[in-house]
């Protein structure tokens, strides 16, 4: 058993946003792409990306749905520094929003918030250096 976080797009963006996700992150790789059978459609109906490790299954939705993605989801990236946060930032919120923008918040050293220009929620976390403090005797 395995647990994938799947993505849905409409539109036909899926290739695209794959495409987005493949520059932004320079260890994304594509794992696999399986287009409709009707090639006039340009639709993808199954792929996968993965990301830092993590495979993210994605496909583009045939059908009209009155739902789209939610902020209320996101995927959290933690990086290894904070110019990292900024252009990450910079690249996947270009047509999309920020939520937050990049900047010292009380929780972190250097964080964002942003949504692509396909409505998928990112949240971008440069924690600093974290004391590591010992464990409590008894």
């Amino acid at each position: 058993m395995k647990l994938t976080p799947f993505l849905m797009f409409q539109h036909g963006h899926c290739a695209a946003a794959t495409e987005l996700y493949l520059r932004v992150f320079d260890d994304a790789t594509l794992d696999f792409q399986i287009m409709h059978p009707a090639p006039q459609q340009n639709l993808v109906m199954r792929s996968q990306v993965s990301i830092h490790g993590q495979a993210i299954a994605l496909n583009d939705s045939p059908i009209e749905h009155a739902f789209d993605f939610t902020p209320s989801q996101s995927f959290f990236i933690d990086c290894d520094d904070a110019s990292e946060v900024d252009r990450i930032a910079e690249e996947l919120g270009a047509g999309g929003a920020t939520l937050m923008p990049a900047d010292a918040y009380g929780f972190s050293e250097r964080f964002a918030w942003v949504n692509d220009r396909y409505g998928v929620s990112w949240q971008l976390n440069y924690q600093g250096e974290v004391p590591v403090e010992p464990p409590a005797t008894t």
